[in-house]
């Protein structure tokens, strides 16, 4: 892992962290292991964008989303104060007509937080890359604040509200592919302009998104599925009274 000097000044000009070592292999092979049988449970359907928030039910994804060494992560990008806000899945397979990808957005248009303050790490269960339609981020574009979004006008956008960021205001010149062994994480600012694209592959693409805020970022609205926030204190003190914090489901790992 760079030097934590390096990983928050990075953070700070680019707005993303790609490819940081976290899990091994065998760990994330055994985390695999079990998303496999959550999958065969609950459908192919429901784990492509529909698997949110299942931290409080299933352990092995609220392992995953606090572990040590991703808080750790967590810290230097955001600060010693950290909220667990969601949990999301997401899984692209291979061979699907309706080629779903996903548009270039900014996560914050759409969560109701005020400040609009919010970051997440993207947690590699399967490799993912260019082929198989890892993430794609532009850096720096973070800075540029919040911009307008309208709606994609392209079948196969999984993103909630089907919201996209006009072509006008995207100059993808400088995006890069943040292309993750299994195991690797990637974060980026909720700000960020990131998007992806389908899966070419033969190969099913999972990963783990998890999001946090500081304490000061307060729910003003409902998100874009209609629900308010379950926020769990992991690190640090809450010294805003914004929240109603839940309770662990589980013991820290």
């Amino acid at each position: 892992m760079p030097a934590v000097e390096n990983l928050s000044d990075t953070y700070e000009a680019d707005g993303v962290l790609p490819r940081i070592d976290v899990f091994s292999e065998t760990e994330i092979g055994a985390f695999r292991a079990q998303f496999d049988e959550l999958e065969a449970r609950e459908g192919r359907d429901v784990c492509q964008v529909g698997l949110q928030s299942r931290h409080f039910e299933e352990e092995f994804i609220w392992r995953l989303s606090t572990d040590a060494r991703l808080l750790d992560v967590m810290e230097q990008a955001m600060g010693k104060d950290i909220l667990l806000l969601a949990t999301h899945f997401f899984c692209k397979y291979p061979a699907r007509a309706e080629k779903h990808f996903v548009a270039w957005h900014q996560d914050v248009t759409y969560w109701g937080l005020k400040p609009p303050l919010a970051h997440t790490a993207w947690i590699a269960i399967d490799d993912s890359d260019a082929q198989n339609g890892c993430m794609r981020v532009i850096p720096g574009s973070h800075k540029r604040g919040i911009v307008t979004h309208g709606t994609s006008e392209r079948d196969g956008n999984l993103l909630s509200i089907n919201q996209e960021i006009p072509d006008d205001l995207v100059d993808t010149s400088s995006a890069i592919d943040l292309e993750l062994n299994a195991g690797q994480i990637s974060v980026h600012h909720g700000r960020l302009f990131h998007a992806s694209m389908p899966n070419a592959s033969n190969r099913r693409r999972c990963g783990l998104t998890v999001r946090f805020i500081p304490p000061e970022a307060r729910q003003v609205e409902s998100n874009s599925i209609g629900q308010d926030w379950r926020p769990i204190l992991l690190r640090g003190a809450n010294r805003f009274t914004h929240h109603f914090l839940v309770p662990m489901p589980f013991p820290l790992p």
